[in-house]
């Protein structure tokens, strides 16, 4: 079958073949992640967590497994999901920058010398 033919074939009755809100008013939209920690790894644990979420509106997108070197059962996972959500305005940007500063470094001019002896005092070197 043809890329063209699965295409058409994929569309519903009707359809204009776009997807909603995505016109030039549409708001921003990006892709948001959710990463679940496992501490309790089996079979329940894992089913319980993906149909929960996807339950939400999230889609199953992997999981990880961390292992333990003296056995074969994973000591951890991490299940990862996606969505589309809004995307953050600058003001939300902003304010996880303040929680999380990015680290800048000394001017140049100072050197770590010049730095000991200002936190020690003159007199200590």
């Amino acid at each position: 079958m043809s890329v063209a033919r699965a295409k058409a074939k994929s569309r519903r009755p009707g359809s204009t073949g776009k997807r909603p809100g995505r016109g030039p008013d549409a708001e921003p939209r990006a892709l948001l992640y959710k990463v679940v920690e496992l501490s309790s790894v089996d079979e329940r644990a894992l089913e319980d967590t993906v149909n929960g979420w996807v339950r939400q509106g999230w889609t199953f997108d992997g999981v990880q497994f961390a292992m333990r070197e003296s056995s074969k059962r994973p000591a951890m996972a991490f299940v990862f999901f996606t969505r589309e959500g809004a995307l953050a305005d600058e003001s939300a940007a902003s304010s996880i920058a303040a929680l999380h500063p990015v680290p800048t470094a000394p001017p140049p001019s100072r050197s770590a010398y010049d730095r000991l002896r200002e936190l020690a005092g003159d007199d200590a070197l």
